[in-house]
């Protein structure tokens, strides 16, 4: 497959490169406080679990599913990953 070369100048050179590192900037940023937030996520998590075998969560209208414990995923032991 042959790709088209453009031919850009030194002006949007310069920007495209600045407008790079500035968005790995708020990349990182936002990875940083995502990973602070990774304790009280996995505590966010788990009362969720918890509350969905013990309560239930609504199916209808104030009908109320119960999900059993075997059918609750494991939690995977790569990290945690949000997206965004």
């Amino acid at each position: 497959m042959k790709l088209i070369k453009y031919k850009r100048s030194r002006e949007a050179e310069r920007w495209m490169k600045q407008e790079t590192r500035e968005q790995k900037a708020r990349y990182r940023k936002i990875v940083s406080e995502q990973d602070a937030l990774s304790s009280r996520r996995d505590k966010w998590i788990a009362d969720f679990l918890e509350r969905i075998q013990t309560r239930g969560f609504n199916v209808h209208a104030d009908v109320l599913r119960k999900i059993p414990r075997e059918k609750i995923p494991k939690k995977p032991k790569r990290k945690f990953k949000v997206v965004f």
